[in-house]
């Protein structure tokens, strides 16, 4: 059984010779890139081949289309347009407004929000938009306001000092980093974890799960400003109309963090409840990851916060990656057609096969299984710590990243679990008989794997895999993916 066929990297566009053509555009684009400097044309040669022999398996990870590649290799990179739309800083940004224009457009209309802003460059450049645009929004116009002033320019200094104090004395909640949180949601390391008051939820002990009601008591108690809802670890849904509620009865603003499962949305796998846009103030994600777009970020926000958000530059960011932008705008228009729709629900049936696939063979999952793009899985069981088997799957031609586990006793570092997602091996068109048989893979690699007789310190990243392993397993994916080619037809 294999994902219906889609307008992908996986497959040429109907109606057009379209592998022939981008081939033709890569072969002239690399001609080009090797007259001036042969090793990175070489190097991008052997991206290719070394993604087309791997099992792809990082939840953030996908392939996106030779049109959304194409798009940012443009004369859009050459361009400064610090600003937004009609209202630059720079001249002759006619062509870049263009662009963003119809990026924001494409994501208004994808996800149903009434503001879209398609400038940060990544997830965390729109994590801080978005914070700011918060404190912006919920602190300092408030203060100006009871200043009399309109501007923060107009403060004198002493005004001014008040006015930032309580711009860095705020509270924020997110979710753990061990329970599938990400590292903006206040992670102290973490430039949000700096920025705020700090306080984190976590899932119940026994099941993995959110624990709604506890979420509730935990922020009647510390009140936070903002309430981060969102995951890049948690491998089941979350019901934002509950964040809501929490986030109302206390005061605070409910941001969700969709990057992981932002494809899911636009595809309408998750819609209700478990669509975060109609209930959120603000929402980021990348562009990326399951929206199989280029690498970057983009906000939607309420007409409340819309204002503050559009100032991300000068607030946050500097001059736009308008090529990037562009990008956003044709891999956005992809994922509006029909066929996406059918991808984003594959995606997550193969999900549910990988989770079948290692629990009928012994595994054992975070929260005992899926409901979305990824699984967690504890590898003690098989005496390993997470680095151990990341290492020793990467032997076997398997891409995979490690990750805490809940109260995990190796630490963020060396981790007790892999994360696994489908979105990309489900690009190529993988279903459900393939995802089955990469988690046969997986354990036979993880079961013939012998972690180093110490077990602290650096042996904790030591193995030895047994002889004959990484051959097998090597044998065993090649045959998939000859039957599944990336880029399909493209030939360098």
């Amino acid at each position: 059984m294999t994902a219906e066929p889609t307008v992908t990297a996986a497959t040429p566009a109907p109606g057009a010779d379209y592998a022939a053509t981008a081939s033709a555009a890569y072969r002239s684009a690399l001609q080009v890139i090797e007259s001036v400097e042969p090793r990175v044309a070489a190097a991008t040669r052997k991206e290719l081949a070394d993604q087309r022999d791997s099992l792809k398996l990082i939840a953030s990870e996908n392939y996106a289309s030779p049109a959304v590649l194409l798009t940012m290799g443009t004369w859009f990179s050459d361009k400064y347009a610090e600003g937004t739309v009609g209202h630059r800083f720079y001249a002759a940004c006619q062509n870049v407004d263009t662009v963003e224009s119809l990026a924001a457009e494409h994501a208004r209309e994808l996800f149903g929000a009434p503001y879209a802003y398609a400038q940060p460059h990544s997830g965390i450049d729109a994590n801080l938009v978005a914070y700011w645009a918060i404190l912006a929004t919920r602190v300092e116009a408030p203060g100006l306001a009871e200043l009399g002033a309109k501007h923060v320019n107009d403060l004198s200094e002493q005004d001014w000092e008040t006015l930032r104090g309580k711009l860095g004395n705020q509270r924020l909640m997110g979710m753990s980093l061990d329970t599938g949180g990400h590292l903006t949601h206040g992670f102290r390391p973490n430039i949000s974890g700096k920025m705020f008051h700090q306080r984190s939820y976590g899932t119940d002990p026994e099941t993995g799960l959110l624990d709604y009601a506890a979420i509730a008591a935990a922020a009647r108690e510390f009140k936070p400003l903002v309430l981060v809802a969102g995951y890049s670890a948690y491998p089941r849904r979350v019901n934002f109309a509950k964040m809501r509620e929490i986030a109302d009865e206390v005061g605070a603003t409910l941001m969700v963090d969709m990057a992981h499962f932002a494809g899911l949305v636009a595809g309408k796998v998750f819609t209700g409840e478990e669509d975060p846009v109609p209930y959120a103030h603000v929402t980021t994600t990348t562009t990326h990851k399951s929206l199989r777009g280029p690498r970057g970020g983009l906000v939607l926000a309420t007409k409340e916060y819309s204002d503050a958000v559009d100032k991300g530059c000068p607030m946050v960011l500097g001059g736009p990656l308008s090529h990037v932008m562009a990008a956003k705008a044709v891999a956005l228009a992809e994922a509006r057609q029909p066929e996406f729709q059918s991808y984003a629900q594959a995606v997550a049936d193969n999900a549910k096969a990988l989770a079948d696939g290692f629990l009928k063979r012994g595994g054992r999952l975070v929260t005992g299984g899926t409901d979305n793009h990824l699984v967690l899985l504890d590898v003690t069981s098989f005496g390993l710590t997470g680095r151990q088997a990341e290492s020793a799957l990467l032997d076997a031609g398997i891409v995979t990243n490690r990750n805490a586990i809940p109260a995990d006793p190796n630490g963020a570092w060396y981790t007790s679990g892999i994360r696994l997602g489908t979105p990309a091996l489900t690009t190529r068109g993988f279903g459900a008989d393939e995802f089955d048989r990469v988690a046969e893979l997986v354990v036979e690699v993880l079961t013939n794997t012998q972690p180093t007789a110490a077990s602290s310190g650096p042996s904790k990243a030591k193995y030895t895999l047994a002889d004959g392993t990484a051959e097998r397993v090597h044998a065993g994916a090649a045959e998939m993916l000859a039957a599944n080619p990336l880029y399909p037809g493209l030939t360098l």
